[in-house]
């Protein structure tokens, strides 16, 4: 993509999100002048994680439904243990996440995110990394995981964790600026 500010993100995620996960890629997208959107189960404020704390809430832009993977550049799933719990039981979210891979777009998932991936059935020969305690997971599927904070293969962009997010919001803006991610 030539010019950034074109660029269109969506971010998927609901209650029990990592707050930092979401708000500070979402910050470092808004502040190159990414056009970001956050959709969710429903249209509702969703409850944020300080690990276990409850942190901050944000009101989706739209539902699930409501989004079509055709008018983003790239779909960005935060972590927490809740939320993609949660999201990956809901088939619009699974639908959607198949959408964005069938379409060749960009994924980029922190920490227990690629639950998702998953879910989905993305992950199979792919080299990804994760939250620890995913990384069997990630596994059983076909994944081959690595411990390195940001790991990019084709359209997919995994990290592990908080500390991560400086590597991993470069990454994803470094993709959308015409990059590999990294």
């Amino acid at each position: 993509m030539a010019d950034i500010t074109q660029a269109r993100v969506l971010i998927m995620a609901t209650d029990g999100f990592e707050q930092s996960e979401l708000f500070r890629p979402r910050e470092a997208l808004m502040d190159a002048g990414v056009t970001v959107r956050l959709a969710s189960p429903g249209t509702e404020p969703i409850q944020g994680m300080q690990h276990d704390t409850p942190g901050q809430t944000i009101t989706p832009d739209a539902t699930i439904e409501q989004v079509d993977a055709q008018d983003y550049d790239l779909l960005l799933l935060p972590g927490g243990v809740a939320n993609p719990d949660t999201l990956r039981m809901r088939p619009e979210a699974v639908a959607l996440v198949q959408a964005f891979a069938s379409a060749g777009k960009p994924i980029a998932a922190i920490c227990h995110a690629p639950w998702l991936l998953i879910e989905a059935g993305l992950v199979d020969g792919k080299r990804m990394t994760s939250w620890p305690s995913l990384r069997t997971d990630l596994a059983n599927a076909g994944a081959e995981v690595v411990d390195e904070e940001v790991v990019i293969d084709g359209q997919f962009i995994t990290s592990r964790m908080p500390d991560d997010i400086p590597a991993f919001s470069e990454a994803v803006l470094d993709r959308l600026r015409g990059g590999q991610g990294a």
